[in-house]
């Protein structure tokens, strides 16, 4: 199925991710397929390995890691941060990781049980009692070597000691966060947190992998043909359709859309959304500017901005590259 994509600011045809899950083909974060289906990386790696071991140091395969495996709280075994009358531990013990909040009268206490984030710009830790799922009020930030604010809470000393917990999540929103985190925490419709596969692996985004294997493994030559509808391929979507499955978990246009108040640097973190808004971005799709046509989502992300300099001159005048300072450079450094 097509997506065509009308006008350069407008990108009308573009479909929520709710409209994505609901059509019979898989899609990041489906989350209908049954949990043996999902085989994990080491049965990619038999005929993938380089690829494999190559997405394996990305930003995403480790962005959602038991907190107890987190190699932060491994280096940082006690962390402590202080707003108003509230003091905030997390704590790594032989047990797990601790999570503590006190006001000098009374102590709230929750497990930490899992880690989401990047490694190298930090992590927000969301923790158990019960049977619910919280998000913690404060995150690791790597720049600060310390704790503050999780972005999206209020800056404002919390009212109460449950506030300054952090925040309960819903049903739907645990579906998401562990969704775009790591791997195969739905299955047959149902969440399953505690049992989901670390990380965004090569199963998040190319769909559960038995039958790709089987078919392959397969002696009927017929089966053997079909190995390749046996797993999905996002390398065959439309410009439009590719920019949407990344927007699974990075919002695509009409998910920004359908959010209220987004506006200003919040939109920074919706990069498909962005991208859609850009002159780049052609009436019906440039077949070229896509997600991956800057970021290979099975290398490390690339920081050099000559780097993305030389995917735009590919295309654009040769003149700029004379220039004395990389456009990417001056913008960087306010540099007409």
């Amino acid at each position: 199925m097509g997506i065509d994509v009308i006008g350069q600011s407008q990108p009308g045809n573009s479909l929520t991710t709710a409209e994505h899950l609901e059509a019979p083909a898989w899609w990041p974060t489906k989350g209908n397929a049954d949990r043996k289906l999902f085989l994990g990386n080491d049965a990619c790696a038999m005929c993938h390995e380089s690829i494999v071991a190559s997405q394996a140091t990305t930003p995403m395969f480790h962005s959602g890691i038991p907190a107890s495996q987190s190699r932060i709280l491994e280096t940082h075994p006690t962390l402590n941060f202080r707003e108003g009358e509230f003091i905030t531990e997390i704590q790594s013990t032989p047990d797990g990781v601790l999570y503590s909040v006190s006001d000098g009268s009374q102590t709230t206490r929750l497990t930490a049980v899992w880690a989401l984030g990047s490694p190298q710009k930090g992590q927000t830790y969301i923790l158990k009692q019960g049977d619910d799922y919280y998000e913690s009020r404060v995150s690791y930030f790597v720049k600060l070597d310390g704790l503050d604010i999780t972005v999206g809470h209020a800056p404002s000393v919390p009212e109460d000691i449950k506030s300054a917990v952090g925040r309960k999540l819903q049903a739907r929103e645990v579906r998401l966060c562990f969704g775009c985190h790591t791997t195969a925490s739905m299955t047959s419709g149902i969440a399953w947190p505690d049992k989901a596969l670390p990380g965004v692996t090569c199963e998040a985004c190319h769909g559960p992998g038995a039958k790709h294997v089987e078919s392959i493994e397969a002696s009927d030559a017929k089966e053997r043909a079909g190995r390749q509808k046996a797993i999905f391929n996002p390398g065959l979507l439309s410009p439009a359709e590719s920019v949407d499955f990344c927007g699974a978990c990075h919002k695509t246009w009409a998910d920004v859309l359908d959010m209220p108040s987004v506006e200003g640097t919040v939109e920074i973190r919706y990069q498909p959304y962005r991208l859609e808004q850009s002159q780049c971005w052609g009436n019906k799709g440039d077949p070229r500017i896509t997600c991956v046509a800057c970021h290979n989502p099975h290398k490390p992300l690339v920081h050099d901005p000559e780097a993305y300099d030389s995917k735009c001159l590919a295309c654009h005048s040769k003149r700029l590259a004379s220039t004395a300072m990389s456009p990417a450079k001056s913008a960087l450094s306010g540099s007409a």
